[in-house]
């Protein structure tokens, strides 16, 4: 009978060899596309064998799923964390001017770190590559819980008589729309756009969401 040490020894290495079969799909994924990536590859370049990539993942399109979601739960939990440095309810925000300097402080840490980041570039490259062809992007949860999770935090200082903003998802919307959606309108890869022009852009765009949502 396995022992609990050995059970455990055991599911470390189920999840390290899930770990590198993830791994090393987004590599492939993003370098080669979807299409011209072989389970064989993916099992080759993980250092396992193609019969593990399928048992953990069943097929390509739920393998490609699984690391779409991976690298998605990876960037949620840093915007979160951001979200949380600048706009908690621990925050010394208690009037229109220091929530400016709170959500400038955020939209630039999201502009040049959050998307800057791997996560959020292979997250751009794969969804960008199968929107139109994998029915499961259409509605998927990553693609609106950013602006759910900012929301939730415009309503809070709304809330507190700051913003005047009675539909906080819209307001989510307009912020990401003046802040992250211009400062990367022409730019195909986010890992390369010049940090400095993001920060401006960050800055710009969440004064003029002030002057749209501050309350007067």
């Amino acid at each position: 009978m396995a022992t609990e040490a050995t059970r455990r020894v055991g599911g470390g290495r189920a999840a390290a060899k899930r770990a590198a079969v993830l791994a090393a799909a987004r590599e492939l994924f993003v370098v080669d596309g979807i299409e011209r990536t072989s389970m064989d590859a993916v099992a080759a370049r993980a250092n396992v064998s193609k019969r593990t990539v399928y048992d953990y993942y069943g097929d390509k399109k739920s393998l490609f799923l699984s690391v779409l979601e991976d690298a998605g739960t990876s960037l949620l939990a840093s915007l979160r964390a951001a979200l949380d440095r600048h706009l908690s309810d621990a925050a010394p925000i208690g009037d229109l001017p220091a929530l400016e300097d709170a959500l400038t402080a955020f939209a630039v840490e999201l502009g040049t770190t959050v998307i800057g980041s791997a996560d959020y570039a292979a997250v751009f490259a794969l969804v960008s590559e199968q929107r139109r062809t994998v029915a499961e992007l259409q509605a998927h949860p990553l693609a609106s819980l950013p602006e759910e999770a900012l929301a939730e935090r415009l309503g809070h200082f709304a809330g507190r008589g700051l913003l005047d903003a009675p539909d906080p998802r819209l307001a989510a919307d307009h912020f990401n729309a003046l802040t992250t959606l211009l400062a990367y309108s022409n730019e195909p890869d986010p890992t390369r756009a010049d940090p400095d022009r993001v920060r401006r852009s960050m800055i710009d765009g969440v004064r003029a969401f002030v002057r749209a949502y501050g309350a007067r």
